[in-house]
C-alpha cells in the first residue's frame, strides 16, 4: 500500500508541476543531450529559438560545431548578453565548447539554438528534428519539442518575439 501510495504521488506530482512533453536525453559518445524544446511561434513568423543542455561526461573538451534542421533554412548557435543596458545577439562563432565533466545549457537570455528562414512556424505539441554536429561525439539526431509561446518565463529574451513578428 505505501509504494502504491507513493507512486501516486510521484505521478501527481508529475503532471501537477509538468514534465516536458517530449523531454528527451540521448547520448553519443562522451556527449548527453538532455530536453531539447522550442516554443511556439506567432503566425508568419520567421525565426525561432531551440533550448537544450549538453553535458560532456568525457575527460576531453568537445565542440559543438553545428545544426541543421528540415525546418529551418538556417540553424546556428547564438548568444544573447546585455552590455551597458543594450542587448546584443550574435551567431557563436567557430562552434561551443562543451568543457570536459561540465553542462552547458542553451537557454533564453544566453546560448541558445536560432532556427532561421522557418517555413511553417513551430505549433505547440508538434516536435522539429535537428541534428547537432560535435567535433569529437559526431552528429546526433534531436527532437526539439514546441510548447505553448508562454509555456516558458519570458526574461529578456522575451521568447525572440520581437523578431518574430511578421513585419
Amino acid at each position: 500500500m505505501k509504494k502504491l501510495t507513493a507512486l501516486l504521488a510521484i505521478l501527481f506530482l508529475a503532471v501537477t508541476f509538468g514534465v516536458p512533453a517530449g523531454a528527451q536525453t540521448v547520448t553519443a559518445g562522451d556527449i548527453e543531450i538532455s530536453n531539447p524544446h522550442a516554443r511556439a511561434m506567432v503566425p508568419g513568423a520567421k525565426v525561432g529559438g531551440g533550448y537544450l543542455s549538453i553535458t560532456n561526461k568525457g575527460k576531453a573538451d568537445d565542440k559543438l560545431v553545428g545544426i541543421i534542421s528540415t525546418r529551418a533554412k538556417s540553424s546556428e548557435i547564438h548568444q544573447m548578453s546585455v552590455n551597458n543596458g543594450f542587448m546584443t545577439m550574435r551567431a557563436v562563432a567557430d562552434g561551443l565548447v562543451i568543457p570536459a565533466g561540465q553542462t552547458i545549457e542553451l537557454k533564453p537570455g544566453g546560448y541558445h539554438v536560432m532556427f532561421t528562414d522557418v517555413a511553417e512556424p513551430f505549433k505547440q505539441g508538434e516536435t522539429v528534428k535537428a541534428t547537432l554536429t560535435f567535433e569529437k561525439a559526431g552528429q546526433v539526431d534531436v527532437e526539439f519539442a514546441v510548447s505553448g509561446a508562454n509555456a516558458m518565463k519570458m526574461d529578456g529574451h522575451s521568447g525572440m518575439s520581437d523578431m518574430s513578428k511578421p513585419q
